[in-house]
């Protein structure tokens, strides 16, 4: 069994990666013990040691909500963790540019988040916890792999942070602007992302554990089922929650610049320009 002493190592050598730009070898592969609420509990490590630096938490990430990535990764079940003030950019009318230093072999996934004006409550339905939202914004959400080559397993990529690099915020949008039947909406939308003006991919609402209102409330289920194990905090009000990638995460590299289109539902899409 792993103990206290082993989780604050490997709190310890995550966050040396994060600060040195150096990859390290998944822990998986020398701790077959250490699994999945271990996982966690070395998230929780990291996320205070970074609150102790002076950054706060300002939302949550959920990722392998689209199961056509599972068998890629070899992640079977979705994953969330933090997002900081610090990896929050908010771009202007949809649109910047992002500097992509630090970042460890980073993919982009547009997705759909949402911020709560009220906090959700385990146990309520997709379309309880959207009435708790008060704006929703389309994002690109950057991850990363400290583990070489995105080999990794479960446990690995929630300890990392589930894989968070940045998440580049569209201009929010009122909830009530989007008009009505949005659970059909947010189900039936449609994406699709660009690299310097060619498509790579095309993705739907529905990808995401059915919508994304659906994966918040499977969120929110799933942290109040682990809150004993790693006392993770349930999401609050104020707080901003992606929902995952709508398609494949795609390897993105200076001087790209990605877009996005989004049909069948009131948001615009994203252009952002990337940087070294």
């Amino acid at each position: 069994m792993l103990s206290d002493a082993d989780l604050d190592r490997f709190a310890a050598e995550l966050h040396q990666s994060r600060v040195q730009h150096a990859p390290l070898p998944p822990f998986t592969q020398e701790h077959p013990h250490f699994d999945t609420a271990a996982g966690y509990r070395v998230a929780q490590r990291v996320q205070q040691q970074r609150v102790a630096e002076g950054t706060s938490v300002v939302g949550r990430k959920i990722g392998f909500t689209n199961r056509e990535l599972w068998p890629v990764y070899r992640v079977y079940e979705p994953i969330w963790g933090a997002m900081y003030d610090s990896t929050l950019v908010k771009l202007h009318d949809n649109q910047g540019r992002c500097s992509l230093a630090g970042l460890f072999e980073p993919k982009i996934e547009p997705e759909i988040a949402f911020h709560f004006a009220s906090a959700p409550q385990p146990g309520e339905s997709a379309a309880s916890v959207m009435q708790r939202a008060d704006f929703v914004a389309h994002a690109f959400e950057i991850v990363q792999s400290p583990y070489p080559g995105w080999k990794f397993n479960t446990a690995d990529a929630v300890a990392a942070g589930s894989l968070h690099g940045l998440l580049l915020l569209g201009t929010p949008v009122p909830l009530a602007a989007l008009g009505g039947g949005l659970l059909a909406a947010f189900e039936n939308f449609r994406v699709t992302l660009a690299c310097n003006g060619e498509v790579r991919d095309r993705g739907r609402g529905a990808n995401v554990l059915g919508s994304p209102p659906k994966a918040i409330a499977h969120l929110v289920q799933a942290i109040a089922q682990r809150q004993h194990q790693a006392g993770i905090e349930s999401v609050r009000a104020g707080e901003w929650v992606t929902t995952g990638t709508l398609t494949a995460a795609m390897p993105v590299l200076p001087g790209q610049t990605w877009s996005t289109r989004i049909d069948d539902l009131r948001l615009p899409g994203l252009s952002v320009e990337f940087g070294t």
